[in-house]
């Protein structure tokens, strides 16, 4: 059997007692700050995927302009936007051809701002975006090839009045004569077409400046005014 010293069982229970005191009292050896934030570094990571690369302007294609600016009001229908896929909303608009869909949008109309919000859009890119639509939505645009002009110069009384005018005309909203209506278009005819013509710069009553069609040119409002002049069959 081994002898026990009194004095070194004594000796030991010291230290015993002491190491954890030491411990909870910041007393522990120093150790590696790497080692350290190793053992506390939580068990799972997450790590955020970098921002997708943005395309060069220009080089959008429609979809992608279409799911970045137009979906916010053509996805659901906001602020009178035609809905993406609404066939009768976009039967109209179909009608006066992707040029002048393309020449409206640019230049904004109504609630939409010009290009659509999409400042940097090149003409290309909004005829893209267009086609995107309205093909589905009834339409069978051909998208446009790179450097060849979408734009036409001028748009004919007809595609104008397709575009901004028969919609509040054809209904009588918000107080506009409508075309049914010979008596008013008379009356209103009666000061002269120039006379007209300067009323609808201006805009008038509900109607907004030149019916709502900011780059509308004086020559494309007067010839529209007595297109449907013409077709009410006013004196």
């Amino acid at each position: 059997m081994f002898s026990t010293n009194p004095r070194s069982l004594a000796l030991a229970s010291a230290v015993m007692v002491i190491a954890p005191v030491a411990l909870a009292m910041g007393g522990s050896p120093k150790s590696d700050d790497a080692a350290v934030s190793a053992r506390i570094a939580p068990v799972a990571k997450l790590e955020l995927a970098g921002a997708a690369p943005k395309v060069a302007g220009g080089a959008r294609s429609g979809e992608e302009l279409v799911k970045a600016v137009c979906s916010a009001c053509h996805g659901a229908g906001v602020a009178g936007a035609p809905k993406i896929g609404d066939k009768a909303a976009w039967a109209p608009r179909i009608g006066v051809g992707l040029d002048v869909l393309t020449k409206t949008a640019i230049a904004g109309k109504n609630a939409m701002p010009p290009k659509g919000g999409a400042a940097d859009a090149t003409e290309l890119e909004i005829a893209r975006a267009i086609v995107f639509m309205t093909n589905q939505s009834g339409a069978s645009f051909k998208e446009p090839a790179a450097g060849v002009k979408i734009v036409a110069t001028e748009r004919s009384p007809e595609q104008i009045a397709q575009m901004a005018c028969l919609k509040c005309h054809e209904t009588g909203e918000k107080g506009a004569p409508k075309l049914s209506d010979k008596a008013a278009w008379t009356q209103r005819i009666s000061k002269g077409l120039d006379a007209v013509t300067k009323t609808v710069i201006r805009g008038h009553g509900n109607m907004p400046a030149r019916g709502g069609l900011a780059d509308l040119t004086d020559a494309e409002l007067k010839a529209t005014i007595a297109y449907l002049v013409k077709r009410v069959g006013a004196n």
